[in-house]
């Protein structure tokens, strides 16, 4: 099927079963998810949560199917042994476009807790999956501009509460807590306006990470790091559906936590935040280094 349909008949395929896939699992997942809504009780919770979660997963395993299905993807992944699904993960990658998604949990499924995304607030509003991510309990932030937390500093303690209050739901069952650290994904244009040090990254932004250590610290196994290149260049969404992703090299690795880091206040801490910032800038040139060397390695 891959080789003998147009790329144009094979996006609209796969955009069709991704949307069945979607269609098919969403209402059982709202009508649990309602459920739990009117009994917001915490053994209420124990008993659903799972159910969501497993509802969740086979979303994705249906989709790494019409993947394998519509797509020839040469896949060079390192870095996934040891992983336990019944511990508590903070997973940290580069963003680049849409696909990366699909990598992450393609890759990471059933291996590790059901990742959990940070979501922009506007996206609640996305048809269909703003109320499969509310029914998940994906934490909706909404994002402030430096300049405009320096006008309005209350705003920040206001984000803060709101990590503070999804990662108290986190600490039920074994979830793993997704963080893009550039904030949005990569492009030249957003590299050059930011002017960042880095040749392959936007500057990372260390206040969400730096808050769910703190809610959540002690429940963590690990950060997951995570670094993900497309040797033949970045895919579009649509050149994702249509097979174009040819190549994904991924590599994983563990980092322990360094106790330093889970007990200051990022918020209100000089020294804190300037000891984290450091410590987030030389994980982000090692990720740089490696993203460079595996580029080089495909040339």
């Amino acid at each position: 099927m891959r080789n003998s349909l147009p790329a144009a008949l094979l996006g609209m395929l796969a955009a069709a079963l991704l949307l069945l896939n979607t269609l098919f699992w969403v209402p059982v997942l709202l009508l649990l998810a309602l459920l739990k809504l009117v009994l917001p009780f915490r053994h209420v919770r124990l008993a659903l949560d799972p159910l969501l979660v497993w509802i969740a997963e086979s979303w994705i395993v249906c989709n790494s199917a019409w993947m394998a299905l519509t797509q020839e993807t040469l896949w060079d992944v390192q870095g996934l042994e040891g992983l336990d699904r019944h511990h508590w993960y903070l997973v940290n990658s580069n963003h680049q476009c849409a696909a990366d998604i699909f990598v992450l949990q393609h890759l990471l499924n059933r291996r590790i807790p059901l990742l959990k995304f940070f979501i922009k607030q506007q996206l609640i509003w996305m048809p269909i999956m703003g109320l499969a991510w509310w029914a998940l309990d994906f934490p909706f932030m909404r994002r402030h501009s430096e300049a405009t937390l320096k006008r309005h500093p209350e705003l920040r303690a206001k984000d803060q509460e709101a990590t503070r209050r999804a990662c108290a739901k986190f600490a039920l069952i074994p979830t793993s807590v997704t963080n893009f650290m550039e904030g949005t994904r990569f492009t030249p244009a957003k590299h050059a306006r930011q002017q960042s040090p880095y040749r392959y990254l936007l500057k990372p932004k260390a206040g969400g990470v730096a808050l769910a250590l703190n809610a959540m610290g002690a429940k963590f196994e690990s950060i997951l790091d995570v670094t993900i290149v497309y040797p033949e260049g970045i895919p579009g969404f649509w050149d994702f559906l249509c097979g174009r992703m040819q190549r994904v090299t991924v590599r994983v690795r563990s980092i322990p936590i360094p106790p330093a880091l889970l007990q200051g206040d990022y918020g209100s801490d000089p020294a804190f935040r300037e000891a984290f910032s450091t410590w987030v800038q030389q994980l982000w040139q090692d990720k740089d280094a490696q993203i460079a060397a595996l580029l080089a390695k495909d040339r």
